[in-house]
């Protein structure tokens, strides 16, 4: 009897504490995991703008005079009337050597010259002397061949007389080194006092700053592109130049193309193309190197899309776009040309699009996303 008591509580303890151990079994539940937010992009509607198709070539300021000035005769310098670094004008007395040899040379052939200019005069009298004679049978003919003779003798030596008084005075004339052109002047590389010598070189260089021209090399397939995007009929003569001193910083005078040279460069398939630029402040320096860029004159419709937008890889040029659903697509695009801050598209996108610009690099295709449209620089 005791011992169906014993079993009987054993089993009623077990039945009460079985739901308790079944519940310790059992693991705590976790809370749902939160849905991340869309990522944030900022996107970009593709727009038409009327603008000038463009090429960009790399070029070089060139003086269009430039001169070198030179010594043409020997002597120490005696004076240097210039201001390195001054601009002059043309006429303008900038060296001197020393005068004295030079003003005695043109002395003695002053001399020279009187004395032939006697002799000279004497023979000629002769020469009507001895003609008024023979005239008269008074003398031989031979006397009167002999006269015109030493009167020819006589001209013929003036003659080279003269010729030397000419020269010793262009040798003075020398001796004065004045400014060809206007333009500034650069460093003179020999001061007062040194002896110059048309072996010692450059004494200084002028160069005309106002208008200055840039040299570009354009390639044969440039050149057609540049006719292609010119207005119909046009040739690159008739389009205008600007140029690009740095990043975003455009030079503020339009140039214009004044000469195409008439020959091919073999090793490069260019030809030399220059432009004219005012240049009234002198902030173009003659070897300055720039980039030309050369516009049509004629403005056309464009799909532009920011620089920021256009992406390379493997497969070629594309941009992300943000389409009705939110969602990231590729485009792969075909960029015809920059312009200003903003690239030309030709095909791959239609206006209104909406293009990324910034957080390019955390979304993927087909990603879900916040995007925040701004409105495109101007």
């Amino acid at each position: 009897m005791m011992t169906f008591w014993v079993r009987g509580f054993g089993l009623v303890v077990a039945l009460l504490i079985a739901p308790l151990l079944s519940g310790c079994d059992e693991a705590p539940k976790q809370p749902a995991a939160a849905q991340a937010p869309p990522v944030a992009v900022t996107v970009v509607r593709a727009e038409i703008r009327d603008l000038r198709p463009s090429v960009s070539f790399s070029g070089r300021v060139t003086a269009l005079q430039k001169v070198d000035l030179l010594a043409r005769i020997e002597g120490f310098l005696d004076t240097q009337n210039f201001a390195e670094g001054a601009q002059v004008k043309a006429g303008d007395l900038l060296y001197v050597i020393e005068k004295a040899p030079y003003e005695a040379k043109v002395a003695s052939a002053e001399g020279a010259v009187a004395t032939g200019q006697a002799r000279y005069d004497r023979a000629e009298i002769e020469l009507k002397r001895q003609t008024t004679l023979v005239a008269r049978d008074a003398a031989a003919q031979t006397k009167l061949d002999d006269a015109r003779a030493a009167r020819d003798e006589a001209r013929g030596s003036l003659d080279k007389l003269e010729a030397e008084l000419t020269q010793a005075k262009l040798q003075l004339s020398y001796t004065e080194i004045k400014a060809p052109i206007s333009g500034r002047i650069g460093k003179s590389l020999l001061t007062a006092g040194s002896f110059v010598s048309p072996a010692s070189g450059t004494l200084a260089t002028i160069v005309a700053q106002d208008p200055i021209g840039v040299t570009f090399p354009v390639s044969q397939r440039d050149i057609l592109a540049v006719r292609e995007q010119a207005a119909s009929g046009a040739s690159i003569a008739d389009l205008t130049v600007y140029l690009q001193l740095g990043k975003d910083k455009r030079y503020d005078q339009a140039g214009k193309v004044d000469f195409v040279d008439v020959q091919v460069n073999t090793g490069t398939d260019a030809v030399d193309v220059r432009a004219s630029f005012p240049n009234p402040d002198g902030v173009l320096v003659d070897g300055q190197l720039v980039t030309a860029v050369v516009e049509s004159s004629t403005a056309k419709p464009v799909l532009v899309v920011p620089v920021g937008a256009i992406q390379i890889n493997q497969s070629g040029t594309f941009v992300l776009i943000v389409n009705a659903d939110n969602k990231i697509e590729v485009r792969p695009v075909e960029a015809a040309s920059q312009a200003g801050n903003g690239v030309a598209v030709a095909k791959g996108l239609a206006e209104g699009d909406r293009v990324v610009i910034e957080g390019v690099q955390k979304v993927r295709p087909g990603q879900t996303v916040e995007a925040t449209e701004i409105k495109p620089e101007a």
